[in-house]
């Protein structure tokens, strides 16, 4: 059975990042009130352990930025941003005394298991949710941590399975409740393959005298424990160091700003422009389609003449991030050297200077009102620099109105006090 440790489940470069002394202390204390609650109260229901999981939770990580709640059936979900943000994580939690349903390192198919896969197909197939990341089976003491992947690859992606569950929902079987989907299709299936389905294990006993002591050199232990259960591990969010910068929150959120959305259509990720009542006209790719349409006439034209314009500008500003990031890391994270943001870019024209007139200009020819404000922007001697043919027939980025946009509900943009940011951009 594929089962993975802590460490070899974290990301290489998120093992490398030291948490602060506040913060491990803020976990130990909250996983003491947690074990505490559960082990003092045997007799209470799943309720109340439900809501010890979710104020550990709220308060070692997640709080304000991230929603917990119950989720219809399902004990607990985190949500990827606020309570209108796509869940990311769902939780199926069992007391510790419920050990026929509870699953083991020896057996993953109990009801747990079984609950925790309609679920998942109740929210990915019913849903449409493509930002689910994480599936968790635990009674406090011992964690069984899914990446989301693992169920896309041995269920999703088994047709037979993902019809049986169709035919379920439309109550074209036998049975009709629950029991039947646990019993009939769930539990047959994940037999025969519950030893290819690689999760994290870990048990907190093992680390309870770490916890319920007081030296601070034995909470080094501790600080890939912290590290799994975190928004950047279980949400997969961005976190300081990451050499990762263009991650899926990032890619997530630059979609958005472009104006397109990715979806699942017969089992196929794809990305198309919003729907009609969703489009954001400050976004680049509807920006874009009302400069053209007065001198485009072709609807399908138009959609792929901006299409392409969109991903040459896209092209130039992903590589101008993987410069400024180069840059900052050669200088030891030197402010001077960061270009791309709202003090020194603040509109379209501001971008398309940027493009033809500071990165393709060599610095000793560049203007003198250019010299000062990009003086740590390197010249390009690159082709990506050049204007393409469709800048120079139709339209270069300049000529994109500078218009406000709704903040991205799940955004990574932080205000000066380091809370997320919302309203409009």
């Amino acid at each position: 059975m594929p089962e993975i440790q802590i460490k070899e489940a974290l990301n290489k470069a998120f093992i490398k990042v030291r948490p602060e002394r506040a913060a491990i202390d803020k976990f130990k204390a909250n996983l003491i009130t947690l074990i505490d609650g559960i082990q003092n109260n045997p007799s209470e229901r799943e309720e109340f352990q439900k809501n010890l999981f979710s104020d550990f939770l709220k308060n070692t990580w997640y709080a304000p930025d991230y929603f917990i709640n119950t989720h219809k059936s399902v004990d607990l979900v985190i949500h990827n941003g606020d309570s209108t943000a796509p869940i990311g994580v769902m939780i199926e939690a069992k007391k510790p005394g419920n050990k026929n349903e509870m699953v083991s390192s020896g057996n993953l198919n109990t009801k747990a298991m079984q609950e925790l896969l309609l679920y998942y197909f109740r929210e990915t197939i019913d849903e449409n949710n493509l930002d689910l990341k994480h599936l968790i089976i635990t009674n406090a003491i011992e964690w069984f941590i899914f990446d989301a992947r693992e169920f896309y690859r041995h269920f999703s992606k088994n047709k037979i399975l993902t019809d049986l569950y169709g035919d379920f929902k439309a109550n074209s079987l036998l049975g009709k409740d629950t029991n039947y989907f646990y019993n009939s299709i769930a539990s047959p299936y994940i037999e025969k393959i519950k030893n290819d389905i690689e999760y994290t294990y870990f048990n907190i006993t093992e680390f309870e005298k770490i916890i319920r002591n007081n030296d601070k050199e034995e909470d080094n232990k501790l600080i890939n424990l912290y590290k799994i259960l975190s928004p950047e591990h279980l949400l997969k969010k961005s976190f300081l160091n990451d050499s990762n910068a263009l991650n899926q929150n990032f890619y997530t959120e630059f979609l958005y700003i472009i104006g397109l959305t990715e979806t699942k259509k017969e089992g196929k990720k794809t990305i198309e422009r919003y729907e009609k009542g969703k489009q954001q006209q400050a976004s680049l790719i509807e920006n874009t389609i009302f400069q053209l349409s007065c001198d485009v006439d072709d609807d399908e034209m138009l959609s792929d003449i901006s299409l392409e314009l969109n991903i040459t500008w896209i092209n130039r500003i992903l590589f101008l991030k993987l410069l400024e990031a180069q840059q900052l890391q050669y200088q030891n994270g030197n402010s001077d050297y960061v270009f791309l943001n709202i003090n020194t870019i603040k509109d379209f024209n501001d971008l398309n200077t940027l493009f033809f007139n500071v990165l393709a200009v060599k610095p000793q020819n560049r203007d003198e009102k250019l010299i000062n404000k990009f003086k740590n922007v390197p010249y390009l001697n690159s082709s990506l620099f050049e204007k393409t043919e469709n800048e120079r027939d139709y339209l270069l980025i300049s000529n994109l109105k500078n218009e406000e946009m709704d903040i991205f509900s799940s955004t990574v943009l932080k205000d000066g006090t380091g809370a997320k940011r919302n309203g409009i951009l």
